[in-house]
């Protein structure tokens, strides 16, 4: 688990050094969950801590739990106490998502902020540097689960929808969105993930969300500690 968070935080590194070189900025968009949480807290430790420019760095989320910052299962609240909150990055560049609001009007507001943010020309989608994802046992992502109705080319940046352990309300990227990145990474750990990464890469037929992030001019990565990768070839 720890070379999993270690690879995962080389990677964050790289690309924001690598980002900022290029155009001035790193905008990244990251997930909950318990995995990423072990990346998280590696980012503000040697070598990482000093190694990442905060200065230029923007954060995003890719989903989020229409709960209290304060509350436990929130992705933003959780994220803040594991790492932001320890790092010496301006305020105004950690980019929640708007829990305070109502699930719809939480989308029309992030995709203002997304906006605004990436300065986007008419029909324009905002291209992220980096995503981080992860996959349930139903083989969701983000917040797309099995059965929703969102397209992969076209339609909103963001949905509102209700699901997932909590089942609660939660607003999501959109592959529309996630596709543009010009690198999608997914971190995943645990023996109780080996038979949905198996069917991701095995079964082209299974329909599942997590095969449907397809990066169209992006690279796409999968992390996986053994007990996940344990029923590969």
């Amino acid at each position: 688990m720890s070379d999993l968070a270690r690879r995962g935080a080389e990677i964050f590194t790289r690309t924001a050094k690598d980002s900022v070189a290029m155009q001035g900025f790193f905008s990244v968009a990251i997930s909950g969950g318990s995995t990423p949480r072990r990346m998280h807290k590696m980012l503000v430790k040697h070598p990482y801590l000093a190694g990442i420019p905060w200065e230029k760095t923007h954060v995003f989320w890719a989903d989020e739990r229409m709960v209290p910052f304060s509350h436990p299962d929130s992705n933003y609240g959780t994220a803040k106490r594991d790492f932001l909150e320890k790092t010496p990055i301006p305020p105004a560049q950690i980019h929640p998502m708007p829990a305070w609001s109502s699930p719809e009007t939480a989308a029309t507001l992030y995709q203002k902020e997304l906006e605004r943010f990436f300065q986007l020309e008419k029909d324009k989608v905002p291209i992220f540097d980096l995503i981080f994802l992860g996959i349930g046992i139903d083989g969701h992502t983000a917040s797309l689960f099995p059965g929703a109705k969102i397209s992969d080319d076209r339609g909103p940046w963001l949905a509102s929808v209700k699901g997932g352990n909590p089942n609660v309300n939660r607003l999501t990227m959109t592959y529309p969105i996630i596709n543009q990145s010009r690198h999608v990474i997914f971190l995943v750990s645990g023996k109780e993930k080996a038979e949905v990464v198996k069917a991701i890469f095995e079964d082209k037929k299974a329909g599942l969300p997590a095969q449907r992030v397809q990066p169209k001019n992006g690279e796409l990565s999968w992390l996986l500690d053994r007990e996940a990768a344990s029923l590969l070839p």
